[in-house]
């Protein structure tokens, strides 16, 4: 399918467990994984004012539980931009992964509108939830849309662009420090995030 994301705000990465929590919907008798291989979590970087780019994560892990308890997994480690050296500085300077290897997004959740649908028949879910990044947790809301690819197999993606903040994060200090060492005039502290997540039944 897809996968994309990246840069100075890792926040919005915990942004994406929010989608899988939603597939969980789909059945009150099974635990649903997210296939990392064919789930995408992206996010653009605004910097100079005007240069936007698109980047990723590439490992992603998470799942639903039965009753509705759901948590996304994202590995810092695994952002990807495209730069090798700007990879290592995302991972040293903002991210810091050597003491917090993950961001994580956790919520619980009401299955019955999902568990309704038909097979290709999709729907729109508000979700809710905490996202951890570093030693910060803050509230996440944002709308997505479930469709029910088969009886094991769901796919959850956002509407429109999640708006995470650096700053809310605790990340706007490894932005500036980022800026710095890139010499650039400025990075946005504000990250648009979205996300394209499979999930699949396990017997």
């Amino acid at each position: 399918m897809l996968r994309q994301l990246l840069s100075t705000t890792g926040g919005h990465v915990k942004l994406l467990i929010l989608c899988a929590t939603c597939m969980g919907s789909l059945s009150a008798n099974a635990d649903w994984q997210l296939v990392n291989q064919d789930s995408q979590l992206s996010f653009v970087s605004i910097k100079a004012a005007h240069i936007a780019e698109r980047h990723m994560f590439t490992a992603l892990s998470g799942n639903v539980k039965e009753d509705g308890t759901a948590q996304l997994s994202v590995d810092l480690g695994s952002v990807n931009t495209g730069i090798e050296i700007r990879d290592q500085r995302m991972r040293d300077l903002l991210f810091s992964v050597a003491d917090f290897p993950s961001a994580d997004f956790t919520m619980a959740l009401d299955l019955a509108p999902v568990s309704a649908l038909a097979i290709g028949a999709q729907t729109n879910l508000l979700v809710q939830g905490k996202l951890r990044v570093q030693k910060i947790v803050v509230d996440v809301e944002t709308e997505i849309s479930a469709v029910k690819l088969a009886d094991n197999r769901l796919v959850v993606a956002t509407t429109q662009p999640l708006l995470l903040s650096a700053s809310a994060l605790g990340l706007a200090d490894g932005v500036e420090r980022l800026r710095a060492i890139a010499n650039l005039p400025s990075i946005s502290l504000a990250v648009p995030v979205t996300f394209q997540l499979l999930f699949e039944k396990t017997p």
